[in-house]
């Protein structure tokens, strides 16, 4: 069981990517306040996030509330405050400090996408990352700091990904049976599927199923399955010496024309010019992400 607490790690490392604190806590005073140009450790980027209560931040001459489910990012040093005015609830939050060029870089990017104020459930993968992270620490004791960024440009990868696909973020619950259908496609893609058998196996209505899926991936659970069906039958053409029709049949399509013309549709071209071009195509494998 997680408990509010705050790690520290210092080391003179500046050539990688490092974590330099993070932590949970509930603020309750006043005196919390923090200047980012005042600040005698520099050189860092911060990540705080709202579990309850309300904090604020002056940013370009702007007071910005941070409720339940908004988080900031700042530079060290750089001209912002953030701090707590006295209520009835605390404010309670999440926090992570990092060092390195990398992860300066990447608050760039962000910042562009999304500007300073990030929204975001506690739910989502972004969060669920930060916790998986301090659990490392707190109750598996990772104090390694090349283990620990390892695990910390995860959680700047999901932060990435989640801020390119503002409005995209889906539930962790969500993410699981979106993972479980693609595992499921990947694995029986050589079966004739529809769109009951795998809503069935995922165990939700087909139609929040296709809303999931397109909001997540931004193709349909068809089209996924159809990409994969294409890698496989790829592969197959190009390490195996077995027929085109008994290629696409093992790769789950209903008809020898049906192949063709959506093999034409990927890789212009009919499936045997691609077998016979190797050389000007010398991949065992491609991959449609």
């Amino acid at each position: 069981m997680i408990e509010s607490s705050s790690y520290a790690f210092r080391h003179e490392d500046r050539s990688i990517l490092t974590l330099d604190s993070m932590g949970w806590q509930k603020i309750r005073s006043s005196e919390y306040s923090f200047a980012g140009d005042e600040r005698p450790d520099c050189g860092h980027v911060i990540f705080q996030y709202t579990l309850s209560g309300q904090g604020y931040i002056d940013y370009e001459h702007q007071q910005i509330a941070l409720p339940k489910g908004s988080a900031f990012l700042v530079k060290v040093p750089s001209r912002h405050r953030y701090y707590y005015l006295e209520q009835e609830e605390p404010w309670e939050v999440i926090w992570l400090n990092l060092r390195g060029d990398e992860a300066s870089r990447i608050w760039d990017l962000v910042l562009e996408q999304e500007g300073p104020i990030l929204r975001r459930e506690a739910d989502s993968p972004l969060i669920h990352s930060f916790w998986k992270l301090l659990r490392l620490i707190q109750e598996e004791k990772v104090t390694d700091k090349y283990l620990l960024s390892v695990h910390v440009y995860e959680w700047l990868l999901t932060l990435v990904k989640t801020s390119r696909e503002r409005g995209k973020e889906i539930s962790e619950n969500s993410s699981t049976t979106i993972q479980k259908a693609k595992r499921f496609m990947k694995e029986q893609y050589a079966l004739p599927l529809t769109l009951d058998m795998l809503s069935e196996y995922c165990g939700i209505n087909k139609h929040h199923l296709c809303r999931l899926f397109q909001k997540s991936e931004q193709i349909s659970p068809l089209a996924y399955l159809r990409d994969r069906r294409m890698e496989a039958a790829i592969a197959l053409l190009r390490t195996t010496d077995l027929p085109v029709h008994e290629v696409g049949k093992q790769c789950g399509f209903e008809s020898p024309s049906y192949f063709g013309k959506v093999f034409r549709e990927y890789m212009s071209m009919t499936p045997k010019e691609y077998r016979m071009k190797e050389l000007e195509f010398p991949y065992n494998a491609v991959y449609y992400q």
